[in-house]
């Protein structure tokens, strides 16, 4: 037997609040530094509390459209919620799997290593760079390789701050200053920092654009872009019209065809509109027209209506109907 609800039960289940009616959306803002605070996606949830901490991974050509760095991946947390709008932390990046497995065949060398550099605004980064060289390399060559490599990231660390070192690794500028420093040792056939990861924040710069100077041009730009769609479609209805005159000024179809007309179909309905009071024009006899024309010329009707003004046979081809008029 199925159960009696009760209701009470009923009632309170009525009552019951939907969630998802609650819920509001954010958008996911980069940080201010270096990405000004960039649109890059949305999230959903119930109050801010919700999305603090969440994690947005994107690839670097959703962000700046270089179709060669569709294998990067970066990932960014949520921070801070001001309004509606979710502020970010860049904690790191990493390349696909997949990428990084078809850089590394048999015959190559794989140089790999760990490095944690602090910035001149005191973030702690952990970075991981991999060195693939033309042919198998030994061991020590892999050491020196290894420890060269080193030196260049933590050197260009403590002179950047981590804004700078983020635009470095996602650019290639610190890639092609590791590459430069390990090719005489050994020839390489890539170099990249296949992996870096926030470990401690550091000092937080206040400088460059506030979110209010965003949100302005923002709305400068979608006003901007909506007086250009605005104007295309006045163009668009203009050119309509502009057609539509053009076709209603145009010669119609039976002007075409009287246009194309024959001369003698024109001159014969000229003469069969010509007023009654004009003088009837004496026709010649058929003999003379016979003998003036030329025959060749002239179609099987044509010979035919002369044969039966001369009282001549009209049947057999048009050669039997010129010879019969010759004659």
């Amino acid at each position: 037997m199925a159960k009696k609800v009760s209701a009470r039960a009923r009632a309170s289940a009525r009552k019951q609040r939907d969630k998802w009616k609650m819920k509001r959306w954010y958008t996911i803002r980069a940080p201010r530094h270096p990405w000004d605070f960039r649109q890059i996606g949305e999230t959903i949830g119930e109050s801010d509390e919700h999305i603090m901490g969440r994690v947005y991974e994107m690839t670097l050509q959703e962000f700046n459209g270089d179709f060669t760095k569709m294998h990067i991946i970066l990932r960014f947390r949520v921070t801070e919620v001001v309004g509606r709008d979710a502020l970010t932390t860049f904690i790191g990046h990493h390349h696909q799997t997949d990428h990084t497995r078809r850089q590394i065949r048999r015959y190559r060398g794989k140089v790999d290593d760990v490095v944690d550099v602090v910035s001149t605004d005191g973030y702690l980064v952990r970075l991981k760079p991999l060195i693939i060289t033309q042919k198998r390399v030994q061991t020590s060559v892999k050491q020196a390789m290894r420890s060269k490599a080193a030196e260049v990231i933590r050197a260009f660390a403590s002179k950047n701050t981590f804004s700078k070192i983020q635009e470095s690794i996602l650019g290639g500028e610190l890639e092609g200053e590791i590459l430069n420093a390990v090719k005489p040792i050994y020839p390489v056939k890539s170099v990249a920092i296949h992996k870096s990861q926030l470990l401690q924040e550091g000092v937080v710069n206040e400088k460059g654009p506030t979110l209010d100077d965003i949100h302005a041009d923002e709305a400068r730009q979608e006003a901007e872009l909506k007086a250009k769609k605005a104007a295309a479609v006045a163009a668009a209805m203009d050119g309509e019209e502009a057609e539509e005159e053009e076709v209603a000024e145009a010669p119609s179809i039976l002007d075409a065809a009287e246009a194309l007309e024959p001369a003698s179909e024109k001159s014969e309905e000229t003469v069969e509109e010509a007023p009654a009071e004009e003088a009837p024009v004496e026709e010649a006899p058929a003999e003379e027209v016979a003998a003036s024309a030329d025959y060749s010329s002239m179609t099987v009707a044509e010979l035919k209506e002369l044969l039966k003004a001369a009282g001549k046979p009209v049947s057999g081809k048009k050669a039997d109907l010129i010879t019969r008029l010759n004659e």
